[in-house]
């Protein structure tokens, strides 16, 4: 194994408002309200970060109303995009 292997660290996304972004975030949402029956509905991307491993990893906080209150939640998102898999693997309340 040689230094390649090694996981990357996270890079920041600069272009937040890249459509590809926003359908990672809008599929977080989407599979976090599916598992928990919510009505989590996506406001804005705030900031996110990739990390290349197997496929691409999607660290994303995002702005999410549930009915009046309006929160901040962080998404990961597994994406395979050759192989058109994707896989929330996180979705947490952002405290603060």
């Amino acid at each position: 194994m040689g230094k390649d292997a090694l996981i990357e660290g996270w890079t920041s996304i600069k272009n937040i408002k890249d459509p590809h972004v926003t359908e990672i975030t809008e599929f977080a949402v989407d599979e976090h309200n599916t598992q928990l029956k919510g009505s989590l509905k996506l406001e804005e991307v705030v900031k996110g970060e990739t990390q290349v491993i197997s496929g691409i990893n999607y660290k994303l906080v995002l702005q999410a109303k549930d009915g009046t209150a309006d929160n901040s939640y962080e998404a990961v998102v597994w994406e395979k995009a050759w192989l058109k898999f994707r896989k929330l693997t996180s979705f947490t309340l952002v405290k603060g």
